[in-house]
């Protein structure tokens, strides 16, 4: 049966090579969450080796299990606190993947691989090739990486699965923190609008060590594309969400506010029809 669900989205400080170090403001972190009632908290985008785009990659890689798998996973039980990080995941054949990881107390772990890679990351990454949804206490969710959340049918595809929250966490490294809460005022409120789901996004911040600057951002959306959470200030931070089952039912129970149900699924096999002067007959 779902249940309401508060959840944390942390905007931290992410410096390549210093596992170590992170995990244990990681630790900081979901410490604060539970306290402030969380269950879930996520981090950024390859919060734990680090965002880059070069030979650092490989060196950086986990494979899961593996260290940092393990650390997360004594962390999240001995906060019984479900925690998403970022890694550089690396499997048994050297493939490298930007990948986000769901690690539970009861020693569960699951793990989204970044299915868009941003220009830059083609070449140093391989891309995903499923899309996992993972669920607390009767809330579904997904995982979208940064590039991957300016693709509208991915967000719609993880809604007819049944999520009811999109987790997005970034390492984007452009703009301002003006810039950044305008940038993800474009798009990101679509997809919670249109998708009726909740979408948590968060940033790194600061300088991480290998000519990369991160200017920050946390913002939350309900599902009827509102602001309900967000963080703005430079510097580390963490907004709190509460993922309310009523909220999802107002909007699901509305004839005019839920559109998946109306959706032309059979759009894709309908031909185009192309028209050289398509206004020649207007006038």
């Amino acid at each position: 049966m779902k249940k309401d669900l508060r959840i944390a989205a942390v905007v931290s400080h992410c410096p390549v090579g210093c596992k170590q170090e992170t995990i244990e403001r990681m630790a900081v972190w979901t410490a604060r969450a539970k306290q402030e009632g969380a269950e879930m908290v996520c981090f950024p985008e390859m919060n734990v080796t680090g965002y880059m785009i070069g030979p650092d990659v490989a060196k950086e890689a986990e494979a899961v299990p593996g260290f940092v798998s393990s650390s997360i996973g004594e962390l999240s039980r001995k906060q019984g606190m479900v925690i998403l990080a970022g890694i550089a995941e690396t499997d048994s054949s050297s493939t490298i993947y930007a990948s986000h990881m769901v690690v539970k107390p009861d020693g569960g772990i699951g793990i989204y691989r970044k299915l868009h890679l941003a220009p830059p990351e083609r070449g140093v990454f391989s891309a995903g090739s499923r899309i996992p949804v993972f669920e607390l206490h009767g809330m579904w969710f997904g995982i979208q990486l940064c590039y991957d959340a300016h693709f509208p049918e991915l967000s719609t595809r993880m809604a007819l699965s049944g999520v009811d929250a999109i987790f997005m966490p970034h390492a984007s490294p452009k703009g301002t923190p003006v810039q950044k809460y305008r940038s993800w005022m474009r798009h990101l409120p679509a997809r919670a609008f249109d998708n009726a789901v909740y979408i948590i996004a968060c940033n790194q911040t600061g300088d991480n060590g290998k000519g990369l600057y991160f200017p920050g951002v946390a913002l939350a959306f309900g599902p009827s594309g509102d602001v309900v959470s967000e963080f703005t200030d430079s510097g580390e931070g963490m907004i709190l969400v509460d993922l309310k089952t009523e909220d999802l039912h107002t909007v699901r129970r509305h004839n005019m506010r839920y559109f998946l149900p109306n959706r032309r699924e059979d759009l894709g096999t309908l031909g185009m029809d192309f028209h050289q002067k398509p206004f020649q007959n207007l006038v």
